[in-house]
């Protein structure tokens, strides 16, 4: 992470970390978790604020995953969750 100053929460107006948490989206019934994704997170509330070259990130993968997960719900498949690791 550049130089920056550290920014600071605007509901407990207390300084945030930054560290890994895990993003969170639902669309239509299918939900994407990606864990361990490095953001500025409140220590009151876990609230996350992610930087704009993560969010651009999170937009392609999400985008790439709901797709598959949306036709395996249309054929039923008896697989709902799946877990992939890249690295």
């Amino acid at each position: 992470m550049s130089e920056q100053a550290i920014p600071i929460c605007g509901e407990h107006k207390i300084p945030k970390e930054w560290r890994p948490t895990t993003f969170e989206y639902k669309e239509e019934g299918v939900s994407v978790r990606i864990p361990n994704v490095y953001a500025w997170v409140c220590p009151a509330d876990g609230e996350a604020s992610f930087t704009p070259e993560t969010v651009d990130e999170l937009i392609i993968t999400v985008r790439e995953l709901l797709e598959p997960a949306r036709r395996a719900r249309e054929r039923s498949s008896v697989v709902t969750e799946y877990i992939v690791s890249v690295g």
